[in-house]
């Protein structure tokens, strides 16, 4: 069962793209093919599924072509992009604005440049990766992720540990996140008391996002691996322990 997601700005059908019947298919497909290692030694596309207007380098992105580190992808109104670079997965929403940083080779995700917009991704493990927003730094290794940029409060950057270690940094703060279970921050663009990041509530992205993302490359997330889900409230804890505080809240003065 679903938990209870938190929607804010983000339409119901953007959290639910997995469970469409076209998405099922081309996402078996992939797997039954031998996911990106296949698809590189047969010259095949690693997009799993594209809907609607996305630019892959200024130009309209066709469901056959390939994405590589260093191209730039915008999505349009209403569009969604799922592919595959190596051992990692993506899936960007709607009204993004990203860039896929170059790594060792064009097959290698160095990062990824978050301008404006969402991202879900599963890193598989690996060398030290980063993930970069107007107002925030992340140091990521094998780990789950969402983050949202919102342009509209001053590219204020929201950022989810969904499981995994990350390193998290923003102003003059630096934090290292150890998530079981979804813990969640705001990066401010301007310090609040001297202080960028602060502890946000779980919203905009699903369980279920995060365990089809992991499919595609093979991987379980942690609470499958667990067998268990932890509380669904930001702080990135199996269990209610109350004497583990967020890694933000450490910050305050």
């Amino acid at each position: 069962m679903s938990q209870v997601h938190a929607l804010a700005g983000r339409d119901e059908l953007e959290v639910l793209w997995l469970q469409r019947r076209s998405f099922i298919q081309a996402a078996a497909s992939w797997v039954a093919l031998g996911g990106a290692a296949a698809a590189q030694a047969q010259q095949r596309s690693n997009i799993v599924e594209l809907t609607g207007d996305v630019m892959l380098n200024g130009r309209r992105l066709l469901a056959g072509q390939t994405i590589e580190s260093g191209d730039g992808i915008v999505t349009g109104p209403g569009s969604h992009l799922v592919f595959v670079i190596g051992n990692s997965s993506f899936q960007v929403r709607q009204n993004s604005r990203l860039v896929v940083e170059r790594g060792t080779s064009l097959s290698v995700v160095g990062g990824l440049r978050l301008l404006t917009g969402a991202v879900i991704s599963v890193w598989g493990k690996g060398t030290r990766r980063s993930m970069v927003t107007p107002t925030v730094t992340l140091g990521i290794r094998g780990t789950g992720t969402y983050t949202e940029v919102f342009p509209e409060q001053n590219f204020r950057s929201y950022f989810c540990n969904c499981y995994g270690t990350v390193e998290v940094g923003a102003g003059t703060n630096q934090v290292l996140s150890q998530s079981d279970y979804h813990q969640s921050f705001w990066a401010e663009p301007v310090a609040k008391n001297g202080q960028f990041l602060f502890p946000a509530k779980a919203m905009n992205h699903t369980d279920e996002e995060l365990e089809a993302l992991a499919g595609l490359v093979k991987q379980r997330t942690h609470w499958q691996i667990m067998g268990k889900k932890g509380l669904w409230n930001g702080r990135g804890y199996m269990d209610d322990e109350a004497d583990k505080k967020h890694p933000a809240e450490l910050l305050a003065k």
